[in-house]
């Protein structure tokens, strides 16, 4: 069954022009086109784009997307192999985390020894002015 680029949209909660982008970065290949310019994807579509979809959701970059599609993708890609590509993804994840952790206890910090009050001094402006 061939659908249009609206239709895809439609069916897999993706917009246009994100799946426009997809296809510019090599996350989605390339679709068919009709005599007059339009694209035309196919059911295979559907099941990629909804792959490449929850894959950025989870956080993974582009290239990690790529690498796991290049792999050979859903129902294809060895899982060793997938695994290695998710386990440094969820290191990268962890540190996020981490760095957001120190953050949220600074600004926490920060904010109690704030008076909150309509004075000159103030320590959230004293802690944005520290290098």
């Amino acid at each position: 069954m061939a659908l249009s680029i609206g239709q895809l949209a439609q069916r897999t909660g993706v917009h246009i022009e994100t799946i426009r982008y997809f296809e510019k970065v090599g996350l989605l290949d390339a679709p068919s086109r009709t005599d007059g310019g339009h694209r035309v994807y196919a059911e295979r579509d559907v099941r990629a784009l909804g792959f490449i979809k929850r894959a950025r959701e989870l956080g993974f970059a582009p290239a990690e997307v790529r690498a796991i599609r290049d792999l050979g993708g859903p129902g294809r890609a060895c899982c060793d192999e997938v695994r290695d590509i998710a386990v440094h993804h969820l290191e990268q994840v962890r540190s996020k985390m981490a760095d957001l952790a120190r953050l949220e206890r600074l600004l926490a910090s920060t904010v109690e020894h704030c008076s909150g009050g309509h004075v000159p001094e103030c320590a959230v402006i004293d802690m944005l002015e520290r290098t």
